[in-house]
């Protein structure tokens, strides 16, 4: 129902790959960070909304995906590009 400004959800996955999530049983906006398996953010979907069903595309391969409160990642000024640090990234 929540998700605190400074909470999110990481998604990882053991090899890199094309993903797309939904939001069908979210009850609230969401930004989805997809993550190149580099660290670099690969693309934003900024508040994706609650309960569709369409599909929200990586728009290619990734190795992790943040799901952050909806309006969060503008308020951080995360774009594409930008590297996320987190121990299953490389560092570098």
């Amino acid at each position: 129902k929540a998700l605190a400004a400074d909470r999110g959800m990481l998604f990882t996955y053991a090899r890199p790959q094309p993903v797309a999530y939904w939001m069908k049983n979210t009850l609230i906006p969401l930004d989805t960070i997809f993550i190149a398996p580099d660290g670099r953010v690969l693309s934003i979907a900024r508040n994706a909304q609650p309960h569709s069903e369409t599909p929200i595309a990586s728009g290619g391969r990734v190795l992790g995906v943040l799901e952050l409160s909806g309006g969060r990642a503008a308020q951080l000024g995360l774009l594409p590009g930008d590297r996320v640090l987190h121990r299953i990234f490389p560092k570098g």
